[in-house]
């Protein structure tokens, strides 16, 4: 890596994450791991910047992700009618800027939203030396809050876990384990292995896999986005959890007997 160069490293957790590519209509989804887009787009909330403000110096970023808890998934199914039993409006409007009743008349709007729950995601973005520092202040002293993927998905802390002088495979390989203290416990009683292997996806213009997940307008009416090149591989990572066989070396069968 260019001795100009950094790596932001984030820690994307929390009860509720919803990134979502290919949301239409009534059913908003969401991908496995966090877009490119979501994670450009919390960048930019916490710099200050409005909707209508090009992307422009983010979209050079390079994002790695790493998935140290996947968690799961959880569908918000939703239901919505008039109070008054009225029919519900159309979306459009008439000539006088009145929305019209449904026709047939639609007394009941279905809509469903998934979420990930209780997902750890490790997040990487490689780019210039100065303008990380100025990301990394920015998480750290947001202007807008913050969230992961949707408004309503806030993020446990810790958000930032620093500036990395390594580039990004490295950082995806050495950072310590995000998982939550639960899920450790309970791989540690499945496993005690002294690593896990994690997946992890990140840009790479000879990548096998292409998402349309980079962000060319965040505004509300104008979004935009363009393709990006990915590749998928494993990192091993050590858990911190005692060697079982060293722990059996030192179990003593009668050392509660006094003998």
């Amino acid at each position: 890596m260019s001795g100009a160069e950094a790596t932001l490293v984030l820690r994307l957790g929390g009860p509720l994450q919803s990134w979502g590519d290919r949301s239409m209509f009534n059913r908003r989804d969401t991908r496995p791991e966090p877009t490119k887009s979501g994670v450009l787009g919390l960048l930019a909330a916490a710099a200050g910047r409005s909707r209508e403000e090009p992307p422009g110096d983010l979209l050079g970023l390079r994002l790695g992700v790493r998935v140290d808890q996947p968690g799961s998934l959880l569908r918000d199914y939703h239901t919505a009618s008039d109070h008054r039993g009225r029919p519900l409006p159309q979306a459009g409007v008439s000539a006088k800027g009145l929305q019209r009743p449904t026709s047939p008349v639609k007394m009941t709007h279905v809509s469903q939203r998934f979420y990930l729950q209780d997902a750890v995601f490790l997040a990487a973005l490689q780019g210039p030396a100065d303008f990380i520092a100025t990301l990394a202040h920015a998480v750290s002293h947001p202007a807008f809050p913050l969230a992961l993927g949707r408004r309503s998905c806030v993020p446990s802390q810790p958000l930032l876990l620093g500036i990395r002088e390594t580039d990004l495979e490295e950082v995806l390989r050495t950072e310590p384990w995000q998982a939550t203290a639960t899920a450790r416990d309970r791989i540690e009683r499945r496993s005690r292995s002294a690593t896990v292997d994690l997946s992890v996806t990140l840009d790479d213009p000879a990548g096998e896999d292409a998402f349309n997940d980079v962000p060319l307008s965040f505004a509300v009416r104008d979004r935009q986005f363009a393709d990006r090149r990915v590749r998928h591989d494993w990192v091993s990572v050590p858990t911190g959890f005692a060697d079982p066989d060293e722990s059996a070396n030192h179990h003593d069968p009668f050392a509660l007997l006094g003998w």
